[in-house]
């Protein structure tokens, strides 16, 4: 044994002079721990703090838009007996003008009080120009906001007059002044030649033709009235005429003018509605009102815009109707909805001046408001003891009731009664719509009409443009990334992956421009050359690749490897050229001339200009840098040792494309087509320029679509602070980043588990 043997051999910790716990060496671990640690809280906040600000819009959006839907509230106020009701007579009518400071109240014997709606006090007692003994029989109002009233008297006769309120300044102190307007003359007109008392009366005055209706048991009595001034003398001509209609044959118990004087509607019997088509002076229908015969109407009155008819009845229901024209053109009187109050009879059901909405008492004093379109029951309470009558607000926010010689004061909180789940999403049966459907229409050039707020089309425009856009850009971005992760030779990929990915910096606006005012005219002037390039340019590629296989080995060996696709190049420009240049000649040779005209008249598929075919090539564009730049570095970053493994083993490159990268690459892959989805979805200059903001729910390609996100930007600006259509628009951003924040959240899970699936690979 030599000497070897007994040295140790376990080296000195110091045999090279090393020492690795210098100060500075352990200043420098502590410097880095320092700057670790720096770093890692750095992250945490700015997550904390992208997550906080994440939730806390969500939170604002929630504060916004939880306020529509919330019901009315009712705030009494101690009722008033004032003095000067004790001697009035029975009430007939009681009204309040805008500024809710003075009412209006209206007896049986001919006399109008004007007291103040705050004290109680009474202001101006007028007696109506009525002929020596008589009285007031019945009461027919004009539409809501007219404040036009037409007396039935005992005589047979009728009077019309107006409460006006004018509004002075004297000293600068706001005074309103209430008065009596005779627009037709204080004389009153005859209605029943005979003199019988009128028990219901009807009123409408359109462009200056007063026509008015009185009953008398079951007789109908309708009388036009109508002024013409001469332009040259000044004279105004007078023109009566008394319209035959078919009588009645039950008692009738209201009459209802429509406001343009095309139809009355006749209530009788128990429950029976007559329309008269007053136009062509004949019966329109007559028309069953309640099915259950044990009820029957008890009160009648039209809705703002006086196209629907309000139908209380003996069991405390509301029913609309309206009259809806069918497929043979034949007008017919529909009910569209229906409203439960309480048990007791409905006596007085109040339409609002400015919505869809209305009030109504029961004979037991309860109060309920309603909202027509949205079909919504905000309020139900008891506010009076036994019959009462009521007044409304033109401004719907304040209520008087009179019972038992007492008038109850009552403030209302109904700020967005038109907002229910059913008007949002649901189809909705609208006035002078033949069916429910789904609508946006924010604004209306007339106040006829309603806002129409159904999401349902939004959302549907949304999903529609998203899913023409990753249609095409999905397929040709996970396509590229895939070659050029793979396949490419390095120095080529170098040159277009930066080339790909300075596509996504082009401004979105700049996009839409070029689709709204150049693509989607070139569209629809080459229809035969856009589809020939859709179809064609695959089969090109396609064919190329198959005889480039077919080549021999010392032509396809000059190309290097990797660099294949540069000969596509050609191909592609070739076959586009082609497509374009023959879509002229193809057009003329099998669709006449016009593929426009032939798809309209010979398919039934209408084209709009500005179309999802539009959307879905510009916006197409737009998303492909995205998907293609996250797939390609997904792809990229698979081990080369797992590529080279699987060639070693025997697999074809194309195998091991398919089994093991792809497989390897999924979750990238996956989240690079919810990243594209999310700005699809997002998008809105150019869904705002290429696509006309037509809110229609149709999946052809050939037509256009708003977007939530277009919605938005288009009509945030115009929206008042705080109204219903700018607490909706809020509800749609608050339906987009919920969107966003599931799909993102489910990607997520997908990919979790993908990784966790292929991570043995």
């Amino acid at each position: 044994m030599n000497d070897l043997a007994s040295e140790p051999m376990t080296a000195s910790p110091n045999s090279l002079g090393l020492d690795f716990n210098t100060p500075a060496l352990q200043r420098k671990r502590r410097i880095r721990a320092f700057k670790d640690r720096l770093a890692r809280w750095c992250v945490s906040i700015g997550g904390l703090a992208v997550l906080g600000a994440i939730t806390l819009i969500f939170f604002y959006l929630a504060y916004v838009v939880l306020p529509m839907f919330q019901g009315a509230d009712l705030e009494k106020r101690d009722a008033v007996q004032p003095a000067w009701l004790a001697n009035a007579g029975k009430p007939l009518l009681m009204t309040l003008e805008e500024q809710n400071q003075v009412g209006m109240r209206l007896a049986s014997d001919g006399k109008i009080q004007f007291f103040d709606a705050q004290s109680m006090e009474a202001l101006t007692t007028i007696d109506l120009p009525l002929p020596a003994g008589t009285e007031v029989v019945s009461v027919g109002e004009d539409q809501p906001g007219s404040h036009r009233v037409a007396l039935g008297l005992s005589n047979g006769q009728a009077l019309v007059f107006e409460h006006a309120y004018r509004i002075t300044y004297p000293d600068d102190v706001k005074t309103i002044t209430p008065s009596i307007v005779y627009p037709f003359g204080e004389a009153p007109l005859t209605i029943d030649p005979q003199g019988r008392p009128l028990e219901h009366m009807g009123i409408s005055v359109n462009s200056g033709t007063l026509l008015i209706a009185g009953s008398v048991g079951s007789e109908l009595q309708v009388l036009s009235l109508s002024r013409e001034e001469n332009m040259m003398t000044g004279e105004v001509e007078v023109s009566e005429e008394r319209l035959a209609l078919p009588q009645i044959a039950e008692p009738i118990k209201e009459l209802i003018i429509e406001p343009r004087q095309h139809w009355l509607f006749v209530i009788n019997g128990r429950a029976t509605a007559d329309v008269f088509d007053l136009r062509a002076k004949a019966l329109n229908g007559r028309y069953k009102l309640l099915n259950d015969g044990a009820r029957e109407v008890t009160h009648v009155t039209s809705l703002l815009g006086g196209i629907s008819l309000l139908i209380g009845d003996s069991a405390g229901g509301i029913s609309q109707w309206f009259m809806v024209r069918d497929e043979d053109g034949k007008s017919d009187l529909k009910q569209v909805r229906e409203f439960k109050m309480a048990d007791s009879p409905v006596s007085q059901i109040i339409p609002e001046e400015r919505r869809k909405g209305f009030i109504a008492l029961d004979e037991k004093g309860n109060l309920g408001i309603f909202h027509s379109t949205a079909h919504r029951t905000l309020l139900v309470e008891p506010v009076a003891e036994g019959h009462s009558i009521a007044a409304l607000s033109p401004r719907a926010n304040r209520v008087l009731v009179e019972a038992n010689g007492k008038i109850e004061r009552i403030l209302v909180d109904n700020p967005h009664p038109e907002i229910s789940w059913s008007s949002l999403w649901g189809k909705v049966w609208y006035e002078n719509y033949d069916k429910p459907e789904y609508v946006w229409q924010s604004t209306s050039a007339s106040t006829d009409a309603e806002p129409k707020l159904s999401l349902a089309p939004l959302a549907f425009g949304t999903l529609k443009a998203a899913f023409y856009a990753m249609l095409l850009a999905a397929p040709l971005a996970i396509a590229a990334a895939i070659y050029t992760a793979y396949f490419m030779a390095p120095a080529m990929r170098g040159k277009v992956k930066p080339v790909i990915e300075l596509m996504e910096a082009l401004p979105t606006v700049i996009l839409g421009f070029f689709a709204g005012l150049f693509l989607a005219p070139y569209v629809e002037g080459h229809l035969p050359g856009i589809f020939s390039l859709l179809i064609f340019t695959p089969i090109g590629i396609l064919l190329a690749g198959f005889l480039w296989s077919r080549l021999p080995e010392g032509i396809r060996l000059r190309v290097p490897d990797g660099w294949e696709a540069a000969l596509l190049i050609p191909v592609i420009l070739l076959v586009g050229s082609l497509s374009l240049s023959m879509s002229g000649h193809l057009e003329n040779w099998l669709f006449d001339g016009n593929m426009r005209a032939w798809l309209t008249n010979d398919l039934g598929i209408p084209f709009d200009q500005r179309n999802a075919l539009v959307v879905g090539l510009a916006m197409g564009f737009a998303v492909i840098p995205n998907i293609y730049s996250i797939a390609e570095d997904a792809v990229f970053s698979v081990p080369k040792s797992l590529t080279f493994g699987s060639l070693a083993l025997g697999a074809t490159p194309w195998q091991t494309l398919t089994r093991v990268v792809i497989l390897t690459a999924s979750p990238g892959i996956f989240s690079a087509l919810m990243i594209g989805m999310g700005r699809a979805v997002g998008e809105t200059m150019i869904v705002l320029m290429a696509t006309g903001n037509t809110p229609i729910m149709d999946m052809n390609i050939f037509q256009g679509l708003r977007t939530l996100a277009a919605n938005v930007a288009v009509e945030m600006p115009e929206s008042e602070v705080g109204g219903t259509h700018y607490r909706v628009l809020f509800l749609s951003a608050l339906v987009l980043l919920t969107f966003t924040f599931f799909m993102n959240t489910l990607a997520e899970l997908v990919r979790q588990r993908l990784r966790v699936k292929y991570a043995s690979l």
